[in-house]
């Protein structure tokens, strides 16, 4: 079995994919870095576009980086902005799709946690596979 890695590894990480995003717009970087039930961890950055509903969110980066390589079980996500900004409301209903339970841990660019919490508390009631049934 993979050694889990603890919560500053997990932001270190997201702090690192937040120097890669795209963001001429905002000029909010984003990162995140997204830990697979497998001990695989999956990073994302925000990349923004001139037209606004085409950017994609550093979460759902990492989140379609995991799925596109298989992997669906996930355990824990940090986001780091640099005002400890949570995940916006499409990015909590993608993540909810595959881990309600995931251990969110938000913090800023110089590491600073300001939350954590489970996904379920910050989208609950949410929608799931489980109601199409």
């Amino acid at each position: 079995m993979t050694a889990v890695p603890d919560t500053q590894e997990l932001i270190r990480l997201a702090i690192a994919a937040s120097e890669k995003a795209y963001v001429p717009y905002s000029h909010y970087p984003v990162g995140a870095a997204l830990l697979a039930a497998n001990g695989t961890i999956y990073t994302g950055c925000n990349v923004e576009n001139a037209a606004y509903p085409a950017t994609i969110c550093a979460e759902r980066t990492a989140l379609v980086k995991a799925v596109s390589e298989g992997q669906c079980h996930f355990e824990a996500l940090a986001v780091v902005t640099r005002s400890g900004g949570s995940p916006c409301g499409v990015c909590r209903q993608m993540l909810y799709e595959f881990a309600p339970n995931l251990q969110v841990i938000i913090a800023d660019l110089e590491g600073n946690i300001h939350t954590t919490c489970s996904l379920a508390d910050l989208l609950p009631h949410g929608f799931g596979p489980q109601h199409l049934e």
